[in-house]
């Protein structure tokens, strides 16, 4: 069975809204897109080096993908693996791509999903993609959130949690903090969330 890994750039207060550039995705009057660069450094690129080049298929919701589809086949020189990987797309509004290859769910996107995470290949990655993602946590079918936790709140702008997460608990695989203050947090979900008394 093929885990399902979220890998999300994000604020402080939750926001994942175009992380890489101003014209991303200024959707909702958002006018903070490329708020990543500036906390660039030599230890961040290396560890998005190596999540790039594991060996995975692709997880997107529509709007992500009509993001990335006119952009990464033109730069093959940066990140050769996305190009290769199989897409597969959440939309009900497109059905073809000249990027490829492209498989598109258009059905209950999360018995398809589910139904991917028991077929045979290669691990699922999931960027971007806020309402598929809520989508996703909804149903419990998150195994793990790569997280890329920046030293800022935006205030505005699509958030990773809404109303609707479930309770869940997760542990902590992985973790490193950049010289720029950005921690890289890996966690896999570890059952129910437990309480007691202090």
């Amino acid at each position: 069975m093929r885990k399902l890994i979220v890998l999300e750039f994000i604020t402080l207060d939750g926001v994942i809204q175009a992380p890489g550039g101003a014209g991303e995705d200024p959707s909702g009057g958002f006018r903070f897109g490329g708020w990543i660069g500036p906390y660039s450094d030599s230890v961040s690129q290396e560890i998005m080096r190596r999540q790039m080049n594991l060996p995975f298929d692709l997880l997107l919701g529509r709007k992500t993908f009509e993001i990335w589809a006119p952009y990464w086949p033109e730069h093959d020189d940066i990140w050769p693996a996305v190009n290769r990987a199989t897409k597969y797309v959440a939309s009900h509004t497109i059905s073809s791509s000249e990027w490829q290859p492209t498989v598109f769910l258009n059905g209950d996107v999360a018995k398809e999903v589910a139904d991917l995470k028991g077929s045979r290949g290669p691990d699922l990655h999931l960027y971007g993609s806020a309402g598929l993602v809520q989508t996703l946590l909804s149903h419990d079918l998150v195994d793990e959130l790569w997280l890329k936790i920046h030293p800022i709140t935006l205030g505005a702008g699509k958030r990773l949690f809404v109303e609707g997460t479930i309770p869940a608990a997760f542990t902590l695989k992985e973790s490193t903090v950049t010289p720029g203050g950005v921690i890289f947090a890996n966690y896999e979900r570890a059952g129910a969330v437990r309480t007691e008394d202090v």
